[in-house]
C-alpha cells in the first residue's frame, strides 16, 4: 500500500509566514513548504527586514509586531495570489513606503475588492498601472481599526488577510462579509490564529477581531489537502490501487480534505483515520452532480477523471475557478476536448459526459500548477498525455513529476 508523503500545505506555510512576522517573539514552523511560492513570500519578507531562518525541516522567524524593519521596501511577489495579498496588507500595520509588483500572471488576477476595503480603513494605498491590480504601493502608517464591509466573492484570501491585519490595528477589526467562496479557508485562518494567541468572535456575517497582537509559538504544518487530491484520484481511477496519506485524518484544519467524500460518492472506498486518510479504488466510478464551491482547488482534479466516470460528471458553483491562476474551468474544458471528451460548460459549472475512451494529446497548462497536476492523474489511464509546461508545478510541488512516477509504478505498474 503506498503511503504517499505530501509536502506541507501552501495555505498553512503563507498564513504561518504572517503570523510569524507579526508575533511578538521568535516562531519555529516545522515542515513548511518549500515551493516557488513560499520561497516568495519568505523573500517578501526578508526584503521588508524581517529575519527569516530556513532549514530543511524548520523556519524561524523573528517576529516584529510594530512592523516591517525597513521603511522603505521593493517587493516582487512571483505567482504567489498569497504573497501578493497578505505582505501589502502586512505592510499596512507598519511605517515607510512599500512598493508591490508581480509577474505577468498574478498582475492580472483581482485585488480590488482587498485593497478598497483598507483605503476604507484609511490605509494610503494606489495601484500603479491597472485599477484594482499590482503594482501597488502602500503609504504605510499604521491602521486605527473600525468596520469595514468585505466583497469576498472572489476569493476568501481577501477575508483572511484582513482578519490576519485585525490583531495588529490599534482598536481592533469588525469584517462584514456580503459574499463567501471557499469558506473552510476562512476556518483555517482562525484557527491558526487561535494558535498565535488570538480568538476571532463572529456575529452573522461579521468577524470581530480584537487588538492586541499576536504571541510567537512553534506550529507544525500539516500535509497540502489540495495536493494529495491527486494522490487520492489515482486511487479512485485505477482498479485495486490504494494510497494513503498520513498526517490528514479527522483532525485536518483543510477543508480541501472533503475532496475524498466526493470520491467516496463516485464509488471510491475511503477511510479517514485519526492522522491519516487512505483510498481504494474499487473499478466504481459513478457519475454525479457536485457543489464544490467549499472546495474550488480541486475542481480540475475531479474533472481529469471524469471521463472515467459511468455517467456525466457536473460540477456546480465554480465561478471563482476562472481568476485563479489561469480560468480553470476553461482550460479544464479545452483540454478535455483535446482528449476527445465531450463537455458543456456555463459560468460557473462544467459538466463532463463519458463516451469513447479518451486519446493522448498534448495538454496546454497555461502556467498552471493544477492544470498539470491534475491531468497527470488521466495520464494513469490514457497513454500519450504530455504537457506544454510541466515545470510550473514548482509553484507548489518541485517535486510532483517524481514522485508521482514512483506512484504510478507502485498502483499501475
Amino acid at each position: 500500500m503506498p503511503l504517499v508523503d505530501i509536502p506541507g500545505s501552501k495555505s498553512l506555510t503563507a498564513r504561518a509566514l504572517f503570523l510569524a512576522a507579526a508575533a511578538d517573539g521568535v516562531t519555529t514552523l516545522r515542515r513548511p513548504l518549500r515551493s516557488d511560492d513560499t520561497e516568495g513570500f519568505a523573500e517578501g519578507l526578508v526584503r521588508l527586514g524581517y529575519r527569516v531562518g530556513r532549514t530543511p525541516d524548520a523556519w524561524q522567524v523573528d517576529g516584529r509586531p510594530q512592523g516591517p524593519a525597513v521603511r522603505e521596501a521593493d517587493v516582487y511577489c512571483r505567482d504567489g495570489a498569497t504573497t501578493a495579498r497578505f505582505l501589502p496588507t502586512l505592510v499596512a500595520a507598519g511605517h515607510g513606503t512599500y512598493r508591490f509588483d508581480a509577474s505577468p500572471q498574478m498582475r492580472r488576477r483581482p485585488l480590488l475588492p482587498l485593497t478598497r476595503a483598507l483605503r476604507d480603513l484609511g490605509v494610503d494605498l494606489r495601484h500603479e498601472e491597472a485599477e484594482g491590480h499590482h503594482p501597488l504601493t502602500v503609504e504605510a502608517a499604521g491602521v486605527e481599526g473600525g468596520d469595514v464591509t468585505l466583497d469576498a466573492g472572489q476569493s476568501s484570501q481577501y477575508l483572511t488577510a484582513l482578519l490576519l491585519l485585525g490583531p495588529l490595528t490599534r482598536t481592533g477589526l469588525r469584517v462584514t462579509v456580503t459574499d463567501l467562496v471557499s469558506a473552510p479557508y476562512v476556518e483555517i485562518t482562525l484557527a491558526m490564529m487561535r494558535a498565535f494567541g488570538v480568538e476571532v468572535g463572529r456575529e452573522g456575517d461579521t468577524y470581530v477581531v480584537p487588538p492586541g497582537g499576536y504571541r510567537a509559538t512553534t506550529y507544525a504544518i500539516e500535509p497540502d489537502a489540495s495536493t494529495a487530491s491527486y494522490f487520492f484520484a489515482a486511487a479512485a481511477v485505477t482498479p485495486g490501487a490504494e494510497v494513503t496519506v498520513p498526517g490528514l485524518g479527522e483532525g485536518a484544519l483543510q477543508g480541501d480534505l472533503g475532496f475524498v467524500d466526493v470520491l467516496r460518492r463516485m464509488g471510491a472506498q475511503v477511510t479517514v483515520g485519526a492522522d491519516r486518510t487512505t483510498v481504494r479504488g474499487t473499478g466504481e466510478l459513478r457519475g454525479l452532480t457536485v457543489n464544490m464551491r467549499d472546495v474550488s482547488d480541486t475542481m480540475p482534479t475531479l474533472a481529469a477523471i471524469a471521463p472515467y466516470a459511468s455517467g456525466p460528471v457536473r460540477i456546480e458553483d465554480v465561478a471563482n475557478t476562472r481568476v485563479k491562476e489561469c480560468d480553470r474551468l476553461e482550460a479544464c474544458a479545452s483540454n478535455l476536448r483535446r482528449l476527445g471528451v465531450d463537455v458543456a460548460t456555463g459560468p460557473d459549472w462544467i459538466e463532463i459526459r463519458p463516451g469513447a475512451a479518451p486519446e493522448g494529446a498534448e495538454i496546454t497548462t497555461y502556467g498552471d500548477h493544477r492544470i498539470v497536476m491534475s491531468f497527470a492523474v488521466t495520464g494513469l489511464r490514457t497513454p500519450g498525455i504530455s504537457f506544454d509546461d510541466p515545470g510550473c508545478v514548482r509553484k507548489t510541488f518541485p517535486g510532483f513529476h517524481e514522485v508521482f512516477a514512483e506512484l504510478r509504478k507502485d498502483i499501475v505498474g
